[in-house]
Parts: C-alpha cells; sequence; structure tokens
C-alpha cells in the first residue's frame, strides 16, 4: 500500500509572486480610482447643469462659472477654465470638457488618463 507523500499547496515563493502580482494591480488600481471618481464628478456636474432651466440661453461665462461651483464641491482639481470650451447650437451650447491628468506611478513612470466629456445644454433644461 503506498501512502501520498507529494506536498500539497503552494510553496512560499509562489505565494510571494502572487503576493507581489496583486499588490501591483491594488496599488495601480489606487492610482487610477481617484482619476476616475473626477470624471464621474464632472459628468455629473455637467447632466445637472442640463437640468438648470434656462440654461441654453445663458452666457458661456455664467455657464462655466456655475459648472466650476459644482465641481468645487466634488473637490475637483484638475479640470481648468482652459479645458472648457462651448459650442452654439440652434437652441443653446453644447459644453465640451477635455483634460488630462497624469499621476506619479513608480521612479520616473506617470499613469496618463485623458478624459473627454460633452453636455448638451438647450433653452428648455434637460433633454
Amino acid at each position: 500500500m503506498k501512502t501520498m507523500n507529494a506536498q500539497r499547496g503552494m510553496t512560499l515563493t509562489s505565494f510571494l509572486v502572487v503576493l507581489i502580482v496583486v499588490g501591483f494591480f491594488l496599488y495601480v488600481g489606487m492610482k487610477l480610482f481617484p482619476m476616475y471618481q473626477e470624471y464621474y464628478a464632472v459628468r455629473s456636474a455637467m447632466k445637472s447643469l442640463a437640468n438648470e432651466p434656462e440654461i441654453g440661453t445663458m452666457a458661456p461665462a455664467q455657464i462655466q462659472t456655475l459648472l466650476f461651483k459644482r465641481l468645487d464641491m466634488n473637490y475637483s482639481e484638475n479640470v481648468k477654465p482652459a479645458d472648457v470650451k462651448f459650442n452654439r447650437r440652434d437652441n443653446g451650447w453644447t459644453l465640451n470638457v477635455n483634460y488630462e491628468v497624469r499621476r506619479p506611478l513608480v521612479g520616473n513612470l506617470d499613469v496618463v488618463g485623458k478624459f473627454e466629456s460633452s453636455q448638451d445644454l438647450i433653452r428648455s433644461g434637460a433633454q
């Protein structure tokens, strides 16, 4: 009768390799999560602007002020006034926000996120 003498399970070396890989992905996730959280805050602020009554009749400077008030409440620090553009539509404006976020990753390597969003702002509110 043979008894089973083979060892089962992971060795310490393979456990450390798995731990390092999981740790690396968690570290990258911690760098990326705030970038995407800010992007969704920008999207939310733009959508709430679209629900404002008579937003399409306001001047772009007024709309931009309202947008940045909403972004300040969400602690958004990467969107600058130069990143906000307005295009005239027949019944209002199209708001375009294009910005880039750069976070240091390891040494001289950076994580770069480029975000672009647009929202129609019409005279009667959201569409």
